[in-house]
């Protein structure tokens, strides 16, 4: 996501009744933003921190690190998921970081 171009609260203005919401968001540093109204997140971006040991990448292509680099994470009562996805960034190699398809069950 390319700061200044998102509009989370004038995509979520224009959503109309309690029905649950799923955002999908190309990166996960807007998480900090979503409200509580949104039931999950789904993004990618990190490719998993592409090269990871132990658990922890060194490289996160986020202002957040490792915080949202893969998973599902919970913060708050609100849920994202962070795909490690198929491609790569700027570095050929992935280490530790499989590439994946995820798929999510909704029920």
């Amino acid at each position: 996501m390319i700061d200044g171009l998102d509009d989370l609260p004038g995509t979520l203005a224009g959503i109309d009744g309690d029905d649950p919401i799923i955002l999908m968001a190309p990166g996960p540093d807007i998480f900090v933003d979503v409200p509580p109204r949104v039931s999950l997140t789904l993004t990618g971006h990190t490719h998993g921190g592409q090269v990871r040991f132990l658990g922890y990448a060194p490289l996160v292509p986020s202002r957040y690190g490792n915080r949202y680099a893969y998973g599902h994470i919970i913060e708050h009562d609100r849920h994202m998921i962070v795909s490690g996805g198929l491609g790569l960034s700027n570095l050929p190699v992935r280490i530790g970081s499989p590439p994946e398809v995820v798929a999510v069950d909704i029920g």
